[in-house]
């Protein structure tokens, strides 16, 4: 896990910069190297220079993991994990030619044996910027979205970059507002597709790979995550042993860590069965952080997350998300997600990163399951006819050009189920421009890695392709993982009504509503983007709060309890 950032091709790459306003994703060391890319395909003068960057938080081989990485001709600089390096380098008879003990460093073996067609082969979360031996240079995001990657041409050259601010703060860019993403943010929360809030800069999209010559994309394609097609087979309790081995063999390779790791658990289903496989597969306790709200209004599943502690002999720590903390971590989230999203649950999420920091440094959470197991509700009310109260699993609020956008990201391949429609378009858009998203930033905030063993290539071979019974029948969704907890935990309580996830925003900023409301209107981004934000309206009061925090950050300059403070004052 790191910050990178580079330029394929052209002259002023501004290194030093860019890879500056990343430190706080690699607390432990900054590198940078330019190495000249070497004639395509061994013929004719190098093609110019790629310049790399890396800011390094050591997860796996503490001493000799550090990048960029030189090895079979090839150079690679990468954010993320390649979690199955080990079946790798033993498949293809690596382990005498490794120098390093680095996830990366298979990679470069395995490219200068199959080319592009390595990439296929990977499982894990990761972006990365690899130039190969045959002169091909490459851009690549993991299938689901986990790691973010970030583009821009710039003075002849593909400029790169973890992050957003990269660009800002060498002035490769300025900040410019796109109005389009940004009605999308105010319609669904999150923005769609390669687009950012950023005039002139794009993001690769999940699984997208991009080939680069001479500073200019010559190809591009994505990586599908439906490793399979075929639905799992067997009954009931055959499916229930299937799913046992690929979540265990899932969160087994998601521990492999040289430094500590431990998780977030909620109280839910999903984090429960991650906590669950987690027990199994440590001798000592592992240590879990989880937090609550002491406001009546809100949902609190505390006391359900130390039943499953206790249970399962973790190491359970909690802490508690106030008002206070509100007011003091927004604008901490707002500048955190230069990539905005407006879910509240980033709050929450930035608190547990902050109490977890300094005991851990890699986290197991459970983002995923819902999507590939058919946990929300809107999928069951998708599958019933309207006089039922059905309707399709669409977000609400946007504008019809916004929501057209967003038909099309979601269209899913011919062949799925309507549920498995339903999945797909919330795979396609909301997990990886809002969950994920809001993982990476609030964690990388803290120099923490977030790790997602349900967004695995081959729990999601299983679980989206099974049976829609197996996962929504009734009013339950999630089936068969209810089922596999009630063997394997059943404190957890898989069939009684969870309470949901809230935060009471609109509770805090109700007392100062009027106030906000004034002070929001002039910022101009909010003035563009929601000419109705002066009434302030109930429901929609943290996300207008959020844009203008964090435009009065990203698009003006401001620091983040200045931008907090010309909003609202002191709190």
């Amino acid at each position: 896990m790191c910050g990178i950032a580079g330029q394929l091709g052209g002259k002023d790459a501004r290194l030093a910069p860019m890879i500056g306003a990343l430190a706080h994703r690699g607390p432990d060391g900054i590198r940078m190297e330019s190495l000249p890319i070497p004639p395509l395909h061994g013929e004719g003068d190098p093609q110019g220079t790629a310049a790399f960057a890396h800011a390094r938080l050591s997860i796996i081989d503490l001493e000799g993991g550090w990048q960029p990485i030189s090895a079979a001709g090839s150079t690679v600089i990468g954010n993320g994990e390649i979690y199955n390096y080990v079946e790798l380098a033993r498949e293809h008879g690596l382990d005498d030619v490794l120098a390093t003990g680095s996830d990366f460093e298979p990679l470069l073996h395995l490219y200068a044996r199959k080319g592009e067609a390595a990439f296929e082969r990977l499982r894990g979360m990761y972006a990365f910027c690899l130039v190969g031996n045959d002169g091909r240079a490459w851009l690549a995001r993991d299938p689901f979205g986990i790691k973010p990657l970030y583009i821009m041409e710039h003075d002849g050259g593909l400029a790169f970059a973890s992050e957003p601010r990269a660009f800002l703060k060498a002035r490769l860019m300025g900040p410019v507002l796109d109005e389009e993403p940004g009605r999308e943010l105010i319609g669904f929360n999150y923005t769609l597709g390669a687009r950012t809030l950023f005039k002139g800069l794009r993001r690769l999209v999940p699984g997208e790979v991009v080939q680069v010559r001479d500073g200019r994309i010559v190809a591009n394609w994505r990586q599908g995550w439906r490793t399979k097609t075929a639905a799992p087979a067997g009954d009931e309790t055959s499916l229930l042993k299937q799913l046992d081995a690929v979540l265990e063999d899932s969160v087994k390779v998601h521990q492999r860590s040289d430094v500590p790791y431990g998780l977030f658990l909620s109280g839910g289903i999903d984090s429960t069965a991650i906590a669950t496989l987690m027990a199994r597969l440590n001798e000592r306790p592992v240590t879990a952080y989880t937090c609550g709200f002491d406001v009546p209004e809100a949902a609190d599943e505390r006391a359900q997350a130390e039943k499953v502690a206790r249970t399962l002999n973790l190491d359970w720590r909690e802490t508690q998300f106030g008002e206070e903390d509100f007011w003091r971590i927004a604008p901490q989230v707002a500048w955190a997600l230069d990539d905005p999203t407006a879910d509240y649950a980033t709050l929450p999420t930035y608190k547990l990163a902050e109490a977890a920091k300094g005991t851990l440094t890699v986290v197991l959470t459970g983002e995923g399951g819902d999507e590939l197991f058919g946990g929300y509700g809107r999928y069951r009310r998708a599958l019933r006819p309207a006089w039922l109260g059905g309707r399709p699993a669409e977000p609400r609020g946007a504008d019809d050009d916004a929501l057209a956008r967003w038909r099309h990201e979601a269209r899913g391949p011919e062949g799925l189920t309507p549920l498995q429609r339903a999945q797909w378009a919330d795979i396609q858009t909301w997990l990886p421009n809002d969950l994920l998203l809001k993982l990476d930033r609030t964690l990388m905030a803290h120099g923490l890695e977030g790790r997602t063993p349900f967004l695995d290539r081959e729990v999601a071979a299983f679980a989206f392709n099974l049976p829609d019974r197996m996962k929504v029948q009734g009013r339950y969704g999630k089936w068969l993982l209810r089922k596999w907890l009630e063997r394997h935990c059943p404190t957890s309580e898989p069939w009684a009504r969870k309470q949901g996830f809230t935060v009471p925003v609109e509770a805090w900023i109700a007392p100062r509503a009027r106030d906000i409301a004034v002070r929001i209107g002039q910022v101009e981004a909010v003035r563009k983007l929601a000419p109705d934000a002066a009434a302030f309206p109930e429901g929609r009061r943290w996300p207008l709060l959020f844009l203008a925090l964090w435009a009065r950050i990203h698009l003006e300059g401001a620091k983040p309890d200045e931008a907090m403070a010309s909003l609202v004052g002191t709190p």
